[in-house]
């Protein structure tokens, strides 16, 4: 995989970018000396990068997290270190967006910078998902997430999963799906995640395809 200074994260509440995200940093650090992850959710979901702060921590992944991330507090928030991703070129830089459009205006604000960067700019989609089962809702989602956040989509993610529930057959029930999405938006799916204990099976019949952890807490916070 190709990888930009900057990584983005983005999709509908529940598609698992998050997780994706985390797992895409600590991937990245195998291979880079300086990693950071920033949590650009502008309100508290279910999830939070700061979840996995210690699992980050060991792998030394840096976290930009804002001070009311896993609080009670459910107001607009950001990082106050969030501008040392432009400032420091020597971290490679991952960033997780909050869902939807709301999250993603917490991005826009960062337009002018992230033009002149190195940045690639990722759709996560999970059909089985409610609000994103369809290629047509997806699509809508998508174009809020770009309008809000001032920035286009580079690539896609198919993180279809059902949690700990997702079977072989699962994955590749929604290879049709993404592959729709592909064709509609021009955009190259540049990977199809899965968990672990899964990827052995997959691995000769799905390209790109990214072995990841799923913690089980966060797949049960995210049903809440």
């Amino acid at each position: 995989m190709n990888t930009s200074r900057v990584t983005i994260f983005a999709g509908h509440y529940g598609s698992g970018k998050t997780n994706v995200a985390v797992n895409y940093a600590l991937w990245l650090r195998q291979s880079r000396p300086k990693v950071m992850i920033a949590d650009l959710d502008i309100v508290n979901p279910y999830f939070r990068t700061k979840d996995s702060a210690g699992k980050l921590q060991a792998a030394g992944v840096k976290l930009l997290s804002s001070d009311t991330a896993n609080s009670n507090v459910d107001a607009p928030s950001v990082p106050g270190e969030i501008n040392s991703i432009f400032d420091d070129t020597e971290w490679y830089s991952v960033i997780d967006v909050g869902g939807d459009d709301r999250g993603a205006f917490a991005l826009g604000r960062y337009h002018e910078r992230l033009l002149k960067d190195s940045v690639s700019s990722f759709l996560v989609v999970n059909m089985y998902r409610p609000l994103s089962r369809d290629v047509e809702a997806t699509l809508e989602i998508m174009r809020e997430i770009e309008t809000a956040a001032r920035l286009k989509f580079t690539g896609m993610i198919n993180n279809s999963n059902l949690g700990p529930d997702t079977t072989a057959a699962d994955i590749i029930n929604s290879i049709p799906y993404a592959e729709e999405i592909s064709r509609e938006t021009k955009l190259p799916i540049v990977m199809t995640s899965v968990t672990r204990s899964l990827a052995p099976e997959l691995e000769a019949s799905i390209h790109n395809l990214f072995p990841i952890d799923l913690e089980e807490y966060v797949w049960q916070k995210s049903q809440k």
